[in-house]
């Protein structure tokens, strides 16, 4: 797998650079608006959670924003993870031509699309360090480890992104099923609400939720200024490497098929 990424990285990153400035070829303001989108939906979250419903993210609290900004820091992973998974079950169904190219390394696929959505969430969390340091100053230092927290669930996507890719050749009904099952993660993650907000007998069933850690870890190191624990994050980077290996593996059993089927 490792040893894949290495050796068609420049090709990686060519490919993921025309796909960004592809999305956005034609539009008046091209690339800008992969910074406008996320300013335009944070300026949502903010009226409608701290105006409309007057929303706190605990009772202590007394700020108006803070509650966006942390209904923001979760979505920031909770993108990451969705815009990939939805659109592995078509990487293959989309890119036909490359299929009959033997010399083409379908495995890069995932990768791609992984360092699009990537490159949107960084933008994203721009737009994040932006709006914090206008409301409430200058961010904590544990900003810097966004990135650590990200590790674990870029493996995790990966994975699920070269077994979903690979499935949905054989499987079609995949593409319907990931756009259902990625709504209902939505709501069962802990974005809008806080896990101890749930019932005790709901709070255990929770961590089963592989986006709940990241979300949580991702909101103590942008928010709340607390560094993450080690072991629950060593766990959770060596299960989703697990995940990877796994998913890539099926990957590259499946692929000798994907020819005839299509």
């Amino acid at each position: 797998m490792f040893t894949s990424i290495w050796r068609h990285k420049q090709l990686i990153a060519t490919l993921t650079r025309r796909e960004v400035l592809g999305r956005y070829r034609g539009s008046v303001l091209g690339v800008l608006w992969s910074f406008v989108l996320p300013v335009f939906m944070l300026a949502v979250y903010t009226f409608v959670f701290s105006v409309v419903f007057r929303a706190r993210w605990n009772e202590q609290s007394e700020s108006r924003t803070e509650f966006a900004l942390i209904l923001f820091a979760g979505l920031l992973v909770f993108n990451l993870f969705s815009e990939c998974v939805n659109r592995a079950p078509h990487l293959i169904l989309q890119n036909q031509n490359y299929v009959k190219k033997v010399v083409f390394p379908l495995e890069i696929l995932p990768l791609i699309s992984f360092g699009v959505a990537l490159f949107h969430t960084l933008v994203s969390y721009l737009v994040w360090q932006l709006f914090f340091c206008i409301m409430f100053g200058w961010p904590n230092a544990t900003v810097a480890l966004f990135p650590l927290v990200l590790l674990p669930l870029g493996l995790l996507t990966l994975g699920l992104s070269w077994a979903l890719a690979a499935l949905s050749v054989y499987l079609r009904d995949i593409v319907q099923l990931v756009t259902v099952l990625t709504t209902v993660l939505l709501f069962m993650s802990p974005i809008f609400y806080p896990v101890s907000a749930l019932p005790k007998v709901y709070q255990n069933a929770m961590h089963l939720n592989p986006l709940a850690a990241p979300i949580d870890y991702a909101r103590d190191v942008l928010m709340f200024g607390q560094v993450p624990s080690v072991d629950g994050w060593a766990l959770l980077t060596g299960v989703s490497l697990v995940a990877a290996w796994i998913g890539f593996a099926c990957f590259q059993k499946l692929r000798d098929g994907f020819a005839d089927v299509l």
